[in-house]
């Protein structure tokens, strides 16, 4: 079943400074979701679990941002090209002077987005949940649903205290966090309420809604 994007938009200017628009995000939005769907299905006639259900949760983040960074570039109106895996940063201007790189970070439902390196410069963060087959979704992590939606764009510069840095003893590598300042200079550039992972109860609801209803 074809996904229906019905997000709202938000913050345009701030795309156009960076050489992105809302419709070349719509675009690989739209794109990421025909890939994922035609990978589950080819997987499903062939006898085995959806993507969601095969791999990793952090495997299956990092392919939804390999996935969602390609389909920016190539929508991007030659603005940008995808650079190498896991080279830094994920998108390469085509013109430095006119725009800048950036890199795509990806997280889990509330989560927030992490990488290895805290490092300055022009961030997309995209954050997903898993919804059903039929694009419900109730906010269970212990019963999560199979399709990738994402819920949330946000867009700007990141300076390095933007991240928070654990380096634990034990942990899998030294670890960069954005932290809640981090969050705060990020704006939001797309948001899908039906998919938000918070309750429509909360403040946080109520202040999504206020930004859509004023348009950023």
């Amino acid at each position: 079943m074809p996904r229906a994007i019905a997000g709202n938009m938000l913050n345009g200017r701030l795309l156009d400074e960076i050489g992105l628009s809302h419709v070349v995000l719509r675009e690989a939005i739209q794109q990421t979701y025909d890939l994922i769907d035609r990978i589950d299905q080819t997987l499903l006639s062939a006898g085995v679990f959806r993507l969601s259900q095969t791999v990793e949760l952090a495997n299956l983040s990092s392919m939804l941002g390999n996935i969602f960074g390609a389909a920016i570039a190539q929508h991007s109106r030659g603005n940008f090209r995808r650079n190498g895996p896991h080279k830094y940063p994920d998108l390469l201007s085509t013109n430095k002077q006119a725009r800048p790189d950036i890199e795509i970070k990806m997280a889990l439902e509330g989560n927030k987005p992490k990488g290895h390196l805290a490092k300055p410069g022009y961030y997309i963060t995209c954050r997903y949940v898993l919804c059903n087959e039929d694009d419900s979704f109730q906010f269970d992590k212990k019963n999560r649903g199979v399709r990738p939606a994402i819920w949330e764009l946000r867009c700007g510069y990141l300076e390095e205290d933007h991240f928070n840095i654990s380096n634990t003893a034990g942990d899998s590598g030294k670890t960069a966090v954005v932290n809640s300042e981090g969050m705060k200079a990020l704006k939001i550039v797309y948001v899908d309420l039906r998919f938000a992972p918070i309750s429509k109860k909360g403040r946080a609801y109520s202040e999504y809604v206020s930004l859509v209803e004023r348009g950023g």
